[in-house]
Order: structure tokens, then C-alpha cells, then sequence
């Protein structure tokens, strides 16, 4: 093609321009300039300047792909049903919760009126049979805490304490009465439980050093002790509270129903993470329990442990969610966040990091769904739970991290939801055993050797 098609074929890239256009363009740039900058270009220049040309015309019709942390398609694997409650959830997620997450978040209140709605969805104690349980299994209990957490990882936290830690605690040591009692109601989300184990001076080392006493006077116990950082104790209608026999020396648990005497919780205040979810200090003195209210079947903490076991794999889904949250909001923004004339996401760095984060979150579900088979087989080990919290937590604070750099400046802004995920990870890091707490009894289930003390 000649010098003069070339140049030619550049002007009719114009040729839909109104007159009006051209004579605002004309008002912008020098017109004349530009045509003789470009009679000016050679073959190689003016090839280049057809391209960029061409590449911006067409933009605007570039179909984008929709955006989608699934890259593995797992809910392919889901039945039918499944992926009906998965749905059910997500859409809850994202016209009940996201609208108020950050006005809560910032708050640092919990919308109680989002409870009720909450209680339609039919969810709470999934994965437990009877009782007017809904009888799924584990796979779709994680497959709801990622739906959670990727929109609000405090409203699947307290969902988490209630569901989880409140009614699994219940149902693996309640006996049958305390179970017909309150698994029901608590199912139907009309009773709202808490979990109290963690304490202000003994976290990682509850299991020696729990400091919360309990004590036998005929029909009833005593309690005395404080408890620390305890979801959803605030406005619970009963508390699960640990606490060691001063006789026996073993772990029992008690259940604690609101307005108990000598049970007062105090609101947590201002938290860096999770702060939608009422974490409560609670001071415990002469509580009197009745013996009926004692968990029949938690006799020493190895009960305790057994409840630990159960949620943990709940909150290694919570860190894929929140991972997944953050990947999917950074995607959305580099799409529509141009810079030097085009959308950032167009950029090799800004596409490195985001497949980085995809990796990470690829391979946390994956590892996700294989740890609910086992446990939906009765196959899980406390090491396979451990290795899973300690894997996702750990990725998950690092695609939150890229999440906030792809944003710049801008992801520290609660407005664009990757700034409540970066700190809600922290809090994920932490709860239900740490890192390091966590490593370890993985190390002790691969060399034999226990490195605690």
C-alpha cells in the first residue's frame, strides 16, 4: 500500500465524526499539525499509528470476559440442589448485605435486622443431621462460608460462631435433651449462640493454661474467670462457656442463657478487623449453672477439641472467601480504572498480579473442597484441618495485599470493599489457633515429634 492509501486508510477511522465533533476536536488540537505530523510518518510509524488507532476503535466492542474466582468450575461439582442454596445465598449476599457492609463494618455495629432475613435462607446447621437441620454436608457448609465471607467476612463470621462453633458445640456434646432444646430453635435462627473458649490472658495455650474455673454445689456449678474476643456474645441468647473443674482438673462446658447472673459481656471496642461482628469480653463471677445446663458430653478438652476440629475447615473456606472477595473486586476495578489512556488491566504488571492472586485462590479451594470430602467421609484428621487453616490464611493475606496494590491509592477506601478485606484477613490469620499453633501440629503429624514446649 502507498505512503498516500496508508495515510488514507488512518483518515477514514474519521469518517463518522459529525461535523460539530470535528470542530470541538478542532478546538483541542491543531488539525492541520496533526496531518502534517502525519504525512510526515514513514511505513513502520504509520503502521504503528494504524494499530493504536484500530486497538482504541475497537475497544469499545471487545466483549470482556465475565469476572469469576470459580476458574476451576468446583461448582460444577455441586448437585443440583446445591447449587440452587449456592445461588440462594450469593443473591442474599449481595442485595441484603453488600448494600450495608461498609456502613456496619465502619459503625462497628451488627445489623440485627438482617438476622430474620437471614433465618429464610434455611442454612443454619447445614451439615448436621436432624433436629430440623437441613441434613447437606460439609462441601456445602464451605461452599456457603465462601459466598459469605466474598461479600462481608463478618456477617460469615457471626454466622460461623452461631452455626458452627455454637451449635456444632451443642450438637457433639449436648445430650439428647439440650439437643431437642435448642438445636431447633437455634436452626431457625430464632435463638442466637456464642462461643466462649478464647481468654484475656490464655489464647493459643487454652488447652493447659484455661484459667475460667467451675466448681460442684449440689445441683448446680459456680463459674468464675473471664472469657475474651467471643462472637456475637453481646446480644447471644446462650453462651457455650469453657471452664475447668477445679476438682477434676478437665474441661467442661456449660450452656449460658442470656441474663444469666454473674455473666456480664462487654462489647470489644474499637477493633481493626471484623468490626461488624460484637467480639465481647466477658466476666464471669459466681455464675450459677445448673447441672442440666452442663454439656453431658464434654468431660475433658479433648470434647472441646473435637468442636475445634468440626469448624475449623469453616474458617479455612472464610479465608478462601475473603481471598476471593478481594480478587474479584480488583478485577472489576482494573477494568474500569484507566490510566495513560486505557484500562490499567490492559498492563502486564496489573495482569501478573492478578493471575498471582488467582493461583493463590485456585489452589485454596481446591484444597477446600478435598478437606470437606474427608470430612464428609469421617475421614478428617486435626493435622489435614490445621495444614488447610494455615495454607489459606497465609494466601489470603497475601491476594488481599495485591488486591490493594492494583487499586493504588485507592484501595485503602472502604467504598471500593478491599480495604475492609485487607484488615478482615488479620483477623482470619489469628482465630481458630494461629499460624504457628497451627504449623505446629501439622509438624508433629509428619516428623513424630511434638515441638509445643
Amino acid at each position: 500500500m502507498s505512503l498516500f492509501g496508508k495515510i488514507k486508510g488512518t483518515l477514514s477511522l474519521l469518517k463518522d465524526i459529525d461535523i460539530e465533533a470535528i470542530a470541538k476536536l478542532n478546538s483541542k488540537i491543531d488539525l492541520k499539525e496533526v496531518m502534517d505530523k502525519v504525512g510526515s510518518l514513514d511505513d513502520d510509524q504509520l503502521n504503528g499509528l494504524m494499530k493504536m488507532l484500530t486497538r482504541k476503535a475497537k475497544r469499545g466492542q471487545h466483549k470482556l470476559p465475565p469476572i469469576d474466582g470459580d476458574f476451576y468450575d468446583l461448582s460444577l461439582k455441586l448437585t443440583p440442589e446445591q447449587r440452587e442454596i449456592q445461588l440462594k445465598v450469593r443473591n442474599f449476599m449481595e442485595d441484603e448485605v453488600r448494600p450495608i457492609a461498609n456502613e456496619y463494618w465502619k459503625k462497628a455495629e451488627f445489623p440485627q435486622q438482617i438476622i430474620p432475613k437471614l433465618a429464610t435462607l434455611n442454612i443454619a446447621g447445614i451439615a448436621y443431621k436432624g433436629y430440623g437441620c437441613p441434613e447437606q454436608n460439609f462441601v456445602m457448609e464451605g461452599i456457603i462460608a465462601i459466598e459469605m465471607a466474598r461479600v462481608d467476612v463478618s456477617m460469615s463470621t457471626f454466622f460461623g460462631v452461631h452455626s458452627g462453633l455454637a451449635m456444632g458445640s451443642i450438637y457433639l456434646c449436648g445430650s439428647e435433651e439440650q439437643k431437642l432444646e435448642w438445636l431447633p430453635k437455634m436452626q431457625r435462627m430464632e435463638a442466637i449462640g456464642a462461643f466462649g473458649l478464647t481468654e484475656p490472658n490464655v489464647g493459643s495455650a487454652i488447652s493447659q493454661g484455661m484459667e475460667t474455673t467451675c466448681q460442684r454445689d449440689g445441683d448446680t456449678w459456680i463459674l468464675n474467670g473471664q472469657k475474651k474476643w467471643i462472637g456475637n456474645a453481646t446480644f447471644a441468647d446462650v453462651t457455650i462457656v469453657w471452664a475447668k473443674d477445679v476438682d477434676d482438673k478437665q474441661v467442661k462446658g456449660f450452656l449460658v442463657r442470656k441474663g444469666t447472673p454473674g455473666f456480664s459481656p462487654e462489647k470489644i471496642e474499637d477493633k481493626m478487623a471484623l468490626r461488624t461482628v460484637e467480639n465481647a469480653l466477658i466476666t464471669i463471677t459466681d455464675c450459677r449453672i445448673s447441672e442440666s445446663d452442663r454439656l453431658q458430653e464434654a468431660n475433658s478438652f479433648k470434647d472441646t477439641a473435637k468442636v475445634l476440629k468440626m469448624t475449623r475447615a469453616g474458617v479455612a473456606w472464610q479465608a478462601v472467601g475473603c481471598a476471593r472477595g478481594a480478587y474479584e473486586s480488583a478485577v472489576k476495578y482494573c477494568k474500569k480504572r484507566e490510566q495513560f489512556g486505557k484500562p490499567i488491566a490492559t498492563f502486564q504488571l496489573i495482569q501478573n498480579h492478578l493471575v498471582e492472586m488467582l493461583a493463590n485462590l485456585t489452589a485454596m479451594q481446591t484444597l477446600c473442597y478435598r478437606l470437606s470430602e474427608l470430612q464428609d467421609e469421617g475421614l478428617l484428621k486435626d493435622e489435614q484441618a490445621s495444614l488447610a487453616k494455615v495454607f489459606c490464611s497465609m494466601r489470603t493475606r497475601d491476594v488481599v495485599s495485591r488486591a490493594r496494590e492494583v487499586m493504588g491509592g485507592n484501595g485503602i477506601l472502604l467504598e471500593h470493599d478491599v480495604a475492609r478485606f485487607v484488615a478482615d484477613a488479620e483477623a482470619i490469620y489469628s482465630y481458630e489457633g494461629t499460624k504457628e499453633i497451627n504449623s505446629l501440629i501439622v509438624g508433629r503429624a509428619i516428623t513424630g515429634y511434638s515441638a509445643f514446649v
